[in-house]
């Protein structure tokens, strides 16, 4: 009997996924745990295994490369020797609708297109219109025909053309349309499914960055090992926070938070393919250096498009940085199904006033926290940004009280 080959859910969320292309050509043999075909899946492509053994079999119906198709989709058969394969006419999916029925008085036949544009025409020219209006119309491309008159005798007026571009979306602005790429398509699914399925509320704290500042000059003199980023530095002390307040690493599922077992947390990176989110996993459980090592080279693969789809999931918790492009505070999307995310802006020098009036030069950093009100309310997601704020103006003293 032949063994279908379906397209697998690869995450949680996961409905549908990009099909790149087959590994294989059909009548090949393919044994099991052999790369079988190439998927687009929570921004990433990776290769599918085969779980049975078998000739392959690829219909006549079969996904074309870069068709979005539903996770359990048959992509093909995996048949025994001899075995025939599925009747394809039986197996097919169903023909597409039927066309539009077209209006009995268009003629039909060679020269229907023609016919029709210049039917379009006839009815613009026979329209009863203004000079003016039919002058608008022609700049912003509104079918007079489509109109309802508001002037005298059933005339369409100026007012009328204009009134029906801005429904439209356009001042006679001409636009072109530039095609999305799949992780375009995917990023944009994944940020109103966030929408959706989450209650938003985003918070905002100064704090004192010139102690983090400070540190990393120090160890940029020491220079006998990679260097920090900030973000290594604040991805490290984030991890220590999340320990005493755990919800914000939870998740709201079926009317319940569940907590995870490690602290994993997903950093995003901007690519020339677009944002990518890979995951730290175990910070609480590493040091600065070795967060520092792992960043790097998620990060370096991130950009070249070479991250797995595994690289990308099971955050708790995900930190996103606008700061290097001069951004102070903005509100993050929720990488759902996680319940917070924070935001780093840029670190500023700006004048401070101590407790006795004195004015002191600081570095200045602002934290942004979306967080999902359905889990957590106001107060503890404060007192989060409150604790993580006290670890960044002192980062030392807590990088030495941990791992």
């Amino acid at each position: 009997m032949p063994i279908h080959i379906t397209l697998p859910r690869l995450g949680w969320s996961m409905e549908e996924g990009i099909f790149l292309e087959w590994l294989k050509k059909s009548g090949d043999y393919v044994k099991d745990g052999e790369p079988l075909f190439t998927l687009e899946s929570d921004k990433a492509a990776q290769e599918v295994e085969s779980t049975d053994s078998g000739i392959l079999h690829i219909p006549s119906y079969g996904a074309a490369p870069g068709a979005k198709v539903k996770v359990g989709a048959v992509l093909g058969y995996l048949l025994a020797s001899g075995e025939l394969p599925p009747d394809e006419q039986t197996s097919s999916p169903p023909l597409p609708s039927s066309p539009a029925p077209v209006p009995h008085h268009l003629p039909l036949g060679e020269g229907a297109a023609a016919d029709t544009g210049s039917l379009k025409h006839k009815l613009q020219s026979d329209t009863p219109a203004s000079p003016r209006a039919r002058r608008a119309a022609k700049a912003t491309g509104v079918d007079l025909a489509a109109l309802q008159p508001t002037g005298k005798g059933g005339r369409i007026r100026e007012c009328d053309v204009l009134a029906a571009s801005l429904e439209l979306g356009g001042t006679g602005m001409k636009w072109r349309t530039t095609p999305t790429s799949p992780l375009r398509r995917t990023i944009a699914e994944r940020m109103e499914h966030s929408k959706r399925n989450t209650v938003p509320v985003t918070i905002t704290t100064r704090c004192d960055a010139t102690g983090m500042v400070s540190l990393r000059t120090q160890l940029k003199a020491a220079a006998e090992f990679r260097v920090p980023s900030f973000i290594d530095i604040i991805t490290k002390l984030a991890a220590g926070a999340l320990k005493s307040h755990p919800h914000l690493s939870g998740r709201w599922a079926d009317g319940a938070i569940q907590l995870p077992e490690a602290i994993h947390i997903g950093v995003a990176v901007d690519t020339e393919l677009g944002l990518m989110v890979p995951v730290l996993r175990d910070v609480a459980g590493l040091a600065l250096s070795q967060v520092s090592q792992k960043s790097q080279e998620l990060f370096e693969r991130a950009r070249r498009g070479g991250l797995k789809a595994t690289e990308m999931r099971d955050a708790c918790f995900t930190i996103t940085n606008l700061g290097g492009l001069g951004v102070e505070a903005f509100t993050p999307v929720i990488n759902y199904p996680e319940t917070a995310i924070l935001g780093v802006g840029a670190i500023v020098r700006e004048a401070v006033s101590l407790e006795d009036g004195t004015l002191v030069s600081r570095q200045q950093l602002t934290l942004s926290l979306t967080f999902d009100h359905r889990a957590i309310d106001g107060a503890p997601a404060a007192r989060f940004l409150q604790t993580l704020r006290q670890r960044l103006e002192h980062p030392l003293v807590w990088l030495l009280n941990e791992r």
